[in-house]
């Protein structure tokens, strides 16, 4: 619903490689003040596959609704962002396509020297154990790390090299809150990304896990993006 001049109703969409579970301390600040937040479980199968998740998680919401990702779920949210409840976007550290990109094309070769990605049977992706702290979350503390990094999720490769058709972002307003320590999308790609959307920019000093290390910085851009 919307109540004066801001949106109520959000919904957060994750990354690869994590759950949605990893949203709980932004969607505890949010509630807390009287948002409804729902969280779209991604099974990062397939783009198209993602975005239907995230359209019926929309559906249920009782109107308007802000419609959040972070990472490749940026790319989900850009996919699923034309549904006619969304009003308003905002990209966590996030991808952005245009028209004929993926994930792929704006990150490079996952199999190129130095990416913190590994390949595994069936067409699957897992950010590599060792190095998952540094790559992903630096700020976070190193159990957490750990725990992460054993918890993953399997990224489907055809996910990563789904190209986008129609970009929501070219029809609806959009936010970016840029994590400056980034190691997995770099701050001048998602500044870029943002300036490509004519987005409304936010500098947070923090890792690409920004919403987990910076939960009350992230809920802040959230709520400021709900200003309509």
């Amino acid at each position: 619903m919307v109540i004066g001049s801001a949106l109520t109703n959000i919904v957060l969409v994750h990354g690869a490689f994590v759950d949605g579970s990893t949203w709980r301390p932004v969607y505890e600040l949010l509630t807390q003040e009287g948002f409804h937040v729902a969280v779209v479980q991604n099974p990062t199968l397939s783009l198209d596959g993602d975005a239907a998740a995230t359209r019926h998680i929309i559906d249920a919401q009782s109107g308007p609704v802000l419609l959040v990702g972070h990472s490749y779920g940026g790319a989900v949210i850009t996919a699923a962002g034309t549904h006619p409840k969304v009003a308003a976007l905002a990209y966590i550290a996030a991808f952005a396509p245009d028209v004929g990109e993926s994930v792929r094309t704006l990150n490079g070769d996952p199999d190129a020297p130095g990416s913190p990605l590994v390949s595994a049977p069936g067409g699957f992706l897992f950010q590599d154990r060792s190095g998952f702290h540094k790559a992903f979350g630096a700020d976070l503390p190193a159990a957490d790390a750990a725990f992460l990094a054993d918890a993953q999720v399997p990224f489907a490769l055809a996910a990563m090299e789904k190209p986008i058709t129609s970009p929501a972002w070219r029809s609806r307003r959009s936010s970016f809150l840029i994590a400056t320590r980034d190691q997995m999308i770099a701050p001048s790609a998602q500044r870029a990304m943002a300036q490509r959307a004519g987005a409304t920019t936010v500098d947070v000093v923090a890792s690409h896990a920004v919403y987990m290390s910076q939960p009350a910085q992230t809920a802040a851009m959230i709520r400021q993006a709900c200003v309509l």
